[in-house]
């Protein structure tokens, strides 16, 4: 069973001295104030981290949400805090999930073994039952009386004994499956039933460590999503969330993987991509799906028929990390904002490639 690797825990992130955390946390005080948002835990631990300037994509996050919510609701401040700030600890966690499934699976294994051979000896006892009760040899009459009468003990033992390892077994394989489901939950936006930030930036960073080749990120937000939670709720916004959910698990291409990257904004990796042709088809294929998607609401009857997206692409170049490919697709996806929205553009370097 392989060893889990080490992660570093919480208050690695912060090894600043006294007077240094004074300062950061001089800054960090007057900017929750400034956003209304109360001084809780949380809130701390998120602008701290913001105002020591060492994770560009929370500071690209924090200014983003004040900007479209106005300040940061609470729903997407616990969000970020587990994506941000214990995020090592929850792959600490994963690890050691990793480790119970490896374990369940050696044990399950074994009890297979053992019901193989035990049903096999089982199987040996009963013919050799039946040899013993042809008689033989006229003296040895009490002798077999005996050894048939130990013999089938040792059967009646046998078929308990097999019995609670068949018990034992469906018990380990309903555990097995109560662990996958959990490690499921652990990977999945529980709303939109697609990768989380997490588990999709890890698997990202494995894609481009192994072959950046034919990888393409493309990036969509929701156009005005802002104004649909303002003017049908919350209910409604996350109704049309889970749409987009839907969406793209439906239109998912092989080896895809598709991602709620925060909010009301979405990634997804391509794989095998020859070009930024086709991408970019994949692209206008989901911003038209997107125009053509009906949302009712409730209250009134009313269909919304005017859901769209903006989308930025991006291919992925040798030896590029993670950080700046996402950036490069996030620019490209913000330029189509700034365009007018519902349109898709690639990232700068890309261009020429259109």
């Amino acid at each position: 069973m392989s060893k889990s690797p080490h992660y570093r825990k919480i208050i690695d992130l912060y090894p600043e001295e006294a007077r240094e955390a004074a300062d950061i946390l001089k800054r960090a005080v007057p900017l929750m104030m400034r956003h209304a948002l109360p001084p809780n835990p949380v809130h701390f631990a998120l602008w701290y981290t913001y105002c020591k300037g060492r994770d560009e994509e929370l500071k690209r996050r924090l200014d983003k949400a004040v900007v479209d919510y106005g300040g940061l609701p609470p729903e997407l401040a616990e969000k970020m805090f587990r994506e941000f700030i214990i995020n090592g600890e929850l792959d600490e966690a994963r690890a050691g999930q990793q480790q119970v499934i490896e374990l369940v699976d050696a044990i399950e294994g074994g009890i297979s073994s053992s019901v193989s051979g035990s049903a096999a000896f089982q199987e040996t006892l009963s013919k050799g039952l039946a040899a013993l009760q042809e008689p033989v040899v006229d003296e040895l009459p009490n002798v077999l009386s005996d050894l048939q009468q130990s013999t089938q003990i040792m059967q009646d033992q046998q078929e308990k004994f097999l019995y609670r390892l068949r018990a034992a077994q469906s018990e380990i394989a309903s555990l097995r499956h109560q662990l996958e489901r959990a490690h499921l939950a652990a990977t999945l936006d529980p709303l939109t039933q697609i990768f989380n930030r997490s588990s999709f930036t890890r698997l990202l960073e494995q894609s481009l460590k192994v072959q950046y080749r034919g990888v393409a990120l493309v990036m969509l937000d929701i156009d005005h999503f802002k104004q649909f939670n303002d003017q049908y709720g919350h209910p409604l916004g996350d109704r049309v969330l889970q749409h987009v959910g839907q969406l793209l698990r439906d239109l998912m291409p092989a080896k895809a993987i598709a991602a709620r990257y925060g909010g009301e904004e979405f990634c997804v990796t391509l794989h095998d991509c020859p070009d930024y042709a086709t991408a970019f088809a994949f692209a206008e294929q989901m911003r038209t799906k997107f125009m053509a998607l009906r949302v009712k609401v409730r209250s009134t009857d009313k269909v919304l028929d005017s859901i769209t997206a903006s989308f930025g692409i991006a291919m992925a170049r040798p030896d590029e990390g993670i950080e700046s490919l996402i950036t490069r697709a996030d620019d490209s996806l913000y330029q189509a904002k700034r365009n007018g929205r519902n349109q898709t553009m690639p990232a700068v370097d890309d261009a020429a490639c259109a």
